[in-house]
């Protein structure tokens, strides 16, 4: 029988590479994309990108959408309560393992799996230290499509928010700078790609800048970025991406 697996989708490029690894392994099958939503604001959990095209993204893959709904800046006491809560309910589903598109982050891939152990589930993580500049060059030669949303001032000047992905991007990153974003310096938004039964439309809007400060902790508390990356007085370029 196949492993039922809950798989924490950001609608990035990570995220997209790692379910489609997954979905080459006959042992799992996935149930369910987990995506944490901003409450207020309606988008992907620092993304920023539109509950609306992630609709779309979702419908696009074919599978099922389950919404984790957080503040704007939660504290890691009610984070956690709100995704214990949404995994203990698809524990009760017959899900056994959660997925996730973390590579080389140990103390994330640490905390994951000492949270997950309390709910009983265990932790898989498909592209776990493989080398980032292979994986990002195999995402682009597979025909995936991606733009950057958010881009950490503290590693990126504005130029690179709201571009697309290419090899000519990652030609551009500064050496300090991670070429999948591991460390928080970029999010990205995928609309194109084998994943996809059809491409997700959208236009560009306009480039907002942000700062964001997490309550009371030190470290990001958002599932699909790295602890590392603390975000505390560090502004955020966005660009706003607007369904077609």
């Amino acid at each position: 029988m196949k492993q039922q697996v809950i798989f924490n989708w950001s609608g990035g490029k990570d995220s997209a590479l790692c379910l489609y690894k997954l979905r080459q392994q006959p042992e799992y099958e996935v149930m369910c994309l987990l995506t944490s939503i901003s409450e207020s604001y309606q988008r992907i959990s620092m993304h920023g990108v539109r509950v609306e095209l992630l609709e779309k993204q979702v419908a696009a893959i074919g599978l099922p959408l389950l919404k984790m709904l957080v503040p704007e800046t939660p504290t890691m006491e009610v984070y956690e309560q709100t995704m214990a809560k949404a995994l203990h309910e698809l524990k009760q589903q017959g899900a056994t393992v959660a997925a996730f598109g973390d590579i080389f982050l140990e103390d994330l891939r640490q905390y994951r799996e000492d949270k997950l152990t309390q709910v009983g589930l265990t932790g898989l993580f498909p592209l776990w230290k493989l080398p980032t500049k292979q994986l990002m060059h195999e995402f682009i030669d597979l025909g995936f499509k991606t733009i950057t949303t958010c881009v950490n001032e503290k590693y990126l000047d504005k130029s690179f928010v709201g571009r697309v992905i290419d090899h000519d991007f990652l030609k551009d990153l500064p050496k300090d700078v991670d070429p999948c974003g591991e460390n928080g310096e970029f999010h990205t938004f995928v609309y194109d790609g084998p994943l996809f039964k059809q491409p997700i439309n959208f236009v560009q809007g306009e480039i907002v800048y942000r700062t964001y400060t997490p309550a009371k902790q030190d470290n990001n508390n958002s599932y699909d970025c790295s602890p590392t990356d603390n975000p505390i007085n560090t502004g955020f370029w966005y660009a706003d991406l607007l369904p077609a």
